[in-house]
């Protein structure tokens, strides 16, 4: 009998999950794109979060524990995401997940963590629908989307290119969607008859499709080429327009724009462009930010570069994520949301607020516009690409609560997001 008991303490012990045992570590899930469109913001993120998992735990962890981050590639691909946050919470017992890029990434893994009662934290997640029709009880987005994005940029449009004929090239899925659906909104060029469009495959669109969306551009000669596209996608559609000389006779929008992938089409290509962000490297020193500062500094000083707005957002994440554990000194699930519904902080910017009813981070939100070559070049790091041009408050730039119900109504569903899963800890 003594042996068959120690034969099924082995086999329970070799079955159990890696972290039943683990009492002294708390596992965190990063998705995020390691490769395909997206990856070169998934690298920031994955870099940030390194640095912010090291700070951490070099100050005692989080109640205690060490963090340990595990890591899965969504490829950008939604489905990928599905199973990959899956296995990151039955396999490998973590207590949050974060992470993203394509905002259908973020929905994906939202959903799966919504059914699990597991926190999500979108990292770069533009498409309104992330907190708005797909908003989730356990989904949270700390950056801003597409429609603070839009207005804050079309706020400029607005004064700088009034009356002017617009032509969109999208990314064919909900970020893209949802971007330009506020853009047009915005800049009062909804009447797609006079403002034309045309999508783009995603994922997996070729430099042929590219190739066609700018000739179709260069053949309508728009004053205003919006091109709704991200990453690597992004570069490609502006390298493109430019060798075709279209700079000399329009102005190219970027809606959301990032550093990486402003570095990644280079400072020739993007001399002139104007986007949106929510963050980026020189944001700390505008809004006085220590903590930000030290940030750019630590960030830098590891990867010689500066850290972009996807990095800033995973590292105020894991801080987030930590402050809201400590405060209730609990990792139930229910505990740490409850704790951080109507929650303001302040660390890598200005004051944001997790707004209860959505989960959105309300903040302050940029129009950049790219500097002349020469003058990125003078840089250290040859990445000082922008110079903002206009900013919005937050309680400026988001949807407000009744436009927020107005869009749950019309997708058919609840005005009040589900209702917590599990007890809270007493």
């Amino acid at each position: 009998m003594n042996r068959l008991m120690c034969i099924v303490v082995v086999i329970v012990a070799v079955l159990a999950p890696a972290n039943a045992f683990a009492g002294d570590v708390v596992k965190i899930g990063l998705n995020y794109p390691e490769t395909g469109p997206y990856s070169v913001q998934g690298l920031d993120q994955k870099r940030a979060a390194d640095l912010a998992v090291e700070e951490i735990n070099a100050a005692g962890g989080i109640l205690g524990k060490k963090v340990e981050l595990v890591m899965r590639d969504s490829k950008s691909k939604a489905d990928l995401a599905t199973k990959n946050v899956t296995e990151l919470i039955d396999k490998e017992g973590v207590s949050m997940v974060l992470g993203g890029s394509a905002s259908s990434v973020a929905v994906a893994a939202g959903k799966v963590c919504q059914e699990k009662g597991i926190p999500f934290f979108g990292t770069l997640t533009y498409s309104t629908a992330t907190t708005g029709k797909e908003g989730r009880r356990h989904t949270f987005r700390e950056c801003y989307n597409a429609w603070a994005g839009a207005k804050v940029l079309a706020d400029y449009m607005n004064k700088n290119h009034a009356g002017k004929k617009y032509l969109y090239i999208t990314a064919d899925y909900t970020w893209g969607h949802t971007t330009e659906a506020s853009f047009r909104k915005f800049t009062n060029t909804e009447d797609k008859s006079e403002h034309k469009g045309m999508m783009t495959p995603f994922p997996g669109a070729t430099e042929k499709d590219f190739k066609k969306a700018i000739s179709f551009a260069k053949m309508v000669k728009p004053d205003v080429l919006v091109l709704v596209l991200f990453g690597k996608d992004m570069a490609t559609g502006v390298r493109l327009a430019t060798a075709e000389g279209m700079k000399s006779t329009m102005q190219i929008v970027v809606p959301n724009l990032t550093l990486g992938m402003a570095d990644s089409a280079g400072p020739k290509v993007m001399e002139g462009v104007v986007g949106a962000l929510p963050w980026c490297w020189q944001t700390p020193e505008k809004c006085g930010s220590e903590k930000g500062k030290k940030f750019v500094e630590n960030f830098a000083s590891k990867h010689n570069r500066y850290p972009s707005t996807s990095g800033a957002s995973a590292y105020t994440i894991l801080y987030e994520y930590k402050d809201a554990v400590e405060r209730v000194k609990s990792f139930v699930s229910a505990d740490v949301i409850a704790a951080l519904e109507g929650h303001s902080y302040t660390l890598l910017k200005d004051e944001q607020t997790w707004r209860d009813f959505d989960h959105q981070s309300i903040q302050t939100v940029y129009a950049v516009r790219c500097k002349p070559e020469a003058e990125v070049n003078k840089d250290k790091y040859k990445l000082d690409y922008f110079e903002i041009i206009n900013e919005l408050p937050g309680d400026g730039a988001f949807r407000t609560r009744d436009e927020w119900n107005a869009v749950r109504v019309a997708a058919g569903k609840p005005t009040e997001l589900e209702p917590l899963k599990g007890t809270t800890a007493k």
